[in-house]
């Protein structure tokens, strides 16, 4: 894998969608509610940052809320596992997710290194072109991919199974580059 520049990232996991049964999670909406809860994040990102997210509308319209004005460059390999739309009940999507932090594949289910290819691509990119601005990297993202990803590339404080299970929507989390070190800035 090639180095990512600079001194910290910034990921945010989107705020809480609009869920639909209906509709593939992959374009689900903000809840209006949401987009308050994603202004909050701001107040964690330090200034001037380079805003990029995923193509995903939930990722982006989060992103969009802490960057306010500023322009948000969007990029599908930073969106979330792919996977077939199936409507879980009963807490079936949690244990799948699980399942899939811990290395299982669920039938239909992107492939892990194909997964963390696409996302470690897109953050070395972006990264490059946020120092080259003089800006700190701000990702707008999904937790399944990003848990997948930081724990290819970093040693996380606890297993991806748990980290992905105590992510909040919205949460950020901040990757000190220099000490190779995760840590949630919001809990």
């Amino acid at each position: 894998m090639a180095a990512v520049q600079g001194e910290r990232v910034i990921v945010v996991r989107h705020a809480m969608p609009a869920v639909d049964p209906d509709v593939p999670a992959e374009q689900w909406q903000l809840a209006p509610e949401s987009r308050v809860a994603a202004r909050l994040l701001r107040l964690h990102v330090r200034h001037p940052a380079y805003y990029v997210a995923s193509t995903e509308p939930k990722a982006a319209q989060t992103i969009q809320e802490i960057a306010g004005a500023q322009r948000v460059v969007r990029d599908a390999g930073l969106a979330e596992v792919h996977r077939p739309h199936v409507w879980f009940a009963d807490g079936g999507y949690h244990s799948a997710a699980l399942a899939y932090t811990r290395g299982e594949r669920p039938d239909g289910w992107e492939p892990h290194d194909q997964v963390i290819g696409r996302f470690d691509a897109a953050v070395v990119r972006h990264a490059a072109e946020a120092v080259a601005q003089n800006r700190t990297l701000v990702i707008g993202t999904h937790g399944l991919a990003l848990t997948v990803w930081m724990a290819s590339r970093y040693q996380l404080a606890t297993d991806p199974a748990r980290f992905w299970a105590g992510l909040r929507s919205p949460d950020i989390v901040e990757i000190d580059l220099r000490a190779a070190t995760v840590s949630c800035l919001t809990h």
